[in-house]
């Protein structure tokens, strides 16, 4: 009887990260290996790496590290770097760690099966290719397993924008977006195991434009017939860009009941100048215009976004105005960090704003994106909204969901995982709220 094999996948960054990795296991599990979450009783080691924050690269060797006594006292054991960082930096990673057997991009996982085998034959293969094939043509059918009520769908992969700050369109290539009848058949079966709130994503998932029947389909026709799905009760995207906000979505998000209130929608800078110098192609006097016009469509949807501070060039005046138009959108939600370079980006050949200034500049702005988050969840105490309910909480009796707006809700009830509820909000803290069934 052949003795079953282990893999242990650590995930790095993104939910296209998320995504990417069940895939990878999925792909695995096709070929006998289970996982498990102890990389000591691991066959093979997969670390899912991101390439966005500052020292992505470094952090990865840190992690290879401590894996080090686990190859020394399993020879047989297998270590693979997939994802952004092995994309950008492949060969340098077979370079400075001899303790890792193989390296895979983002757009070439479905290799991974192949790839393994030839690291058991003592090879150390490369694969950051961006293939012609389509991966998703090669990975197998997505199985049963633990159901969740919530999942995410990769319905778009790569940037065509080149912000001077970004390495997506190095990492993930070109913009691309899988056809239609695939992502409903994935979908319709996500929804047959139980799943109940599906999260399309993409690196810019608003510029879907995936082949369907009748010539290519935008998101928000996407959007409208997933809507369809008998079982599917909640629909989300993520990430978007303004600039391909499109009419027909902002519409959707007022006509499509499933469509939940909540969207995230990065600007990254409040001045003009920063904006030009991101390349960012919007101005923030047309993104507060949209905003206008998304809030006109879709009332009570709570937005969110993300900032870039200390941008090379960066002047008080500049920061004022992203404090300005922060004040302006108010957020219920937002994330914001300090700008690091990214090697071969165009922005990481300019002067760094000096670090302590930044590190001023981003503790105003999350003390004023704090206060923004804070105001809106009291302001849902006294409401009354759906909520998934996802797992049991922390206390006795006590499950935790998340309503329509994105927030973690802790309910005293007796509710399945998996069922939407009716609840009305009674208290609010730092990070979820309270409520009663109603």
């Amino acid at each position: 009887m052949t003795q079953t094999r282990k893999l242990f996948i650590k995930t790095y960054g993104c939910q296209m990260n998320v995504y990417d990795s069940e895939r990878m296991a999925e792909a695995m599990g096709a070929e006998g290996y289970v996982t498990t979450d102890r990389p000591e009783e691991a066959d093979l080691i997969l670390l899912n790496t991101c390439h966005i924050r500052e020292k992505a690269a470094e952090k990865v060797y840190s992690e290879l590290g401590r894996f080090k006594p686990l190859k020394a006292a399993r020879p047989d054991l297998k270590i693979g770097i997939a994802g952004c960082v092995a994309q950008a930096e492949g060969e340098e990673i077979m370079r400075r760690a001899p303790i890792v057997d193989l390296v895979v991009g983002p757009q070439s996982y479905h290799r991974l099966p192949r790839l393994t085998r030839a690291a058991e034959r003592g090879e150390r293969p490369v694969d950051t290719d961006f293939p012609a094939e389509d991966k998703f043509d090669h990975l197998p059918e997505r199985p049963a397993r633990t159901i969740r009520p919530t999942a995410f769908l990769t319905v778009q992969e790569g940037c065509d924008k080149f912000c001077s700050f970004c390495v997506v369109p190095y990492t993930r290539g070109a913009e691309v977006s899988r056809p239609v009848d695939r992502i409903l058949r994935e979908a319709q079966a996500l929804v047959d195991k139980g799943v109940r709130e599906i999260t399309l994503l993409g690196q810019n998932v608003n510029a879907y434009h995936g082949a369907g029947p009748d010539g290519d389909w935008t998101l928000a026709r996407l959007v409208r017939e997933l809507a369809q799905i008998d079982g599917l009760e909640r629909i989300r995207y993520t990430t978007s860009h303004p600039n391909d906000m499109s009419d027909d979505l902002i519409a959707a998000h007022g006509e499509v009941d499933k469509l939940m209130p909540y969207l995230h929608l990065p600007v990254q800078s409040g001045s003009d100048r920063i904006l030009k110098a991101m390349n960012r192609k919007h101005t923030a006097e047309g993104y507060v215009r949209l905003i206008e016009r998304i809030r006109a469509a879709r009332p009570d949807i709570v937005l969110s976004g993300d900032f870039i501070v200390g941008f090379p060039g960066e002047t008080d005046a500049d920061f004022q105005a992203t404090m300005d138009l922060v004040r302006t959108v108010r957020y219920g939600q937002a994330y914001s960090f300090k700008y690091s370079a990214r090697p071969g980006t165009p922005a990481a050949e300019r002067d760094p704003v000096a670090p302590e200034v930044a590190d001023a500049r981003l503790q105003q702005l999350q003390a004023l994106l704090s206060e923004q988050q804070r105001e809106t969840q009291d302001s849902m105490v006294g409401r009354e909204v759906s909520v998934l309910f996802e797992k049991p909480g922390r206390l006795p009796g006590q499950m935790v969901g998340k309503s329509d707006h994105l927030y973690a809700v802790h309910v005293v009830t007796d509710a399945a995982v998996g069922e939407i509820r009716r609840v009305r909000i009674t208290a609010s803290a730092p990070h979820s709220l309270a409520g009663e069934l109603i």
